[in-house]
């Protein structure tokens, strides 16, 4: 019942807003534009306030540079990771192929259990 009333309410008052802004634009229009742009400069110096006095001063953590200064340093001594292009199809196929080829036997085998002596559950 409280929610029944709580969402009239909230029609209310949106009707009302949207009557408002219509009477506004016909009645008003200069008046009006003129508003809108106020507000949307006054929002866009808040953001600007916002920004410039807390977020971009942020430094960076430590462990980013450390982590900037390690990939650096990996990159001097290995060089960059760069895989080469196969510009022909049929140059990685010969390539698995004689991976195939030059198979090397396991290490591991196969331990034979006792799988011929399996219980008759029957006689349980």
């Amino acid at each position: 019942m409280l929610r029944n009333k709580l969402s009239l309410i909230m029609y209310l008052i949106i009707g009302l807003a949207v009557v408002g802004l219509l009477s506004q634009v016909f009645t008003n229009t200069i008046n009006f534009i003129t508003n809108i742009f106020i507000m949307i400069g006054i929002g866009l110096a808040f953001f600007a306030l916002i920004y410039f006095v807390f977020l971009r001063k942020r430094a960076p953590s430590s462990d980013m540079k450390k982590y900037k200064k390690a990939v650096k340093q990996s990159k001097s001594k290995y060089g960059h990771d760069n895989k080469p292009n196969f510009t022909n199809s049929k140059r990685p196929q010969q390539v698995q192929m004689k991976k195939k080829l030059n198979k090397r036997a396991s290490h591991l085998r196969v331990i034979d259990g006792n799988k011929h002596k399996r219980k008759n559950r029957a006689t349980f």
